[in-house]
């Protein structure tokens, strides 16, 4: 982090005390992050997250009196720039997790990583320029959205994206970096992020994890 920058602002919303305390003690040891709140409930965090407005939400997949999945659903239908949002979770191939996702997180953590995991995955969400954990999400999304997959969906998501755009796209969903793609396709970075943006605006998606579920519940994307 250069001298000037602000560091990121964390919010964390996990309905065990113990859990908060280890994330609070990693995330608040790293010089460019600071955990500005805390909350136990999903209906603690909804009103939490508005008033302090963080740039990254650790949020629990399961919470009482409203679950992680709500809890985001809420918080992004309910602020113009919302946060980037992280679930949190005990099993990676959770239904609750793909759920959380289609809601619009922008990845997930399992509880049992370790403090560089954490660490690393809550810059790479913050970057923006990659996915968190792409094989992962991959096997969510194919296990998940085979079933919702249509082939008049994906010729309609064909006949809206360019076919450079169409190219990034299907790279994009094997979790190739903004930098891997332009390599990939012999372009420079910034064009990459401009057909990135063009993606994302004509799937009416927020960022590339949405993109990749998009992707694979139209069926431009096959299992397998």
């Amino acid at each position: 982090m250069s001298e000037n920058a602000a560091p990121l602002r964390i919010l964390l919303a996990d309905d065990e005390r113990m859990v908060r305390t280890a994330l609070r003690a990693i995330l608040g040891a790293e010089p460019d992050m600071e955990v500005v709140g805390e909350a136990a409930t999903g209906a603690e965090a909804v009103p939490l997250i508005r008033e302090l407005r963080p740039d990254i939400v650790l949020m629990d997949v399961r919470m009482p009196e409203i679950d992680g999945i709500r809890a985001t659903e809420q918080v992004l239908a309910g602020m113009s720039d919302p946060p980037r949002i992280i679930v949190v979770t005990t099993f990676e191939n959770d239904a609750y997790v793909y759920e959380a996702l289609r809601a619009g997180a922008s990845g997930f953590l399992l509880k049992r990583s370790g403090a560089e995991e954490l660490v690393q995955a809550v810059r790479l969400v913050a970057r923006c320029d990659s996915l968190l954990f792409p094989a992962a999400v991959r096997t969510l999304a194919a296990s998940h959205a085979g079933r919702r997959a249509a082939d008049d969906a994906a010729r309609t998501l064909r006949a809206r994206l360019s076919e450079r755009e169409q190219a990034v796209l299907r790279l994009m969903t094997s979790g190739l970096a903004n930098a891997e793609i332009a390599a990939r396709l012999g372009v420079g970075p910034a064009t990459v992020k401009t057909h990135v943006a063009g993606v994302l605006a004509k799937l009416g998606v927020r960022d590339r994890t949405q993109a990749v579920i998009a992707a694979y519940e139209c069926g431009f994307v096959r299992p397998g």
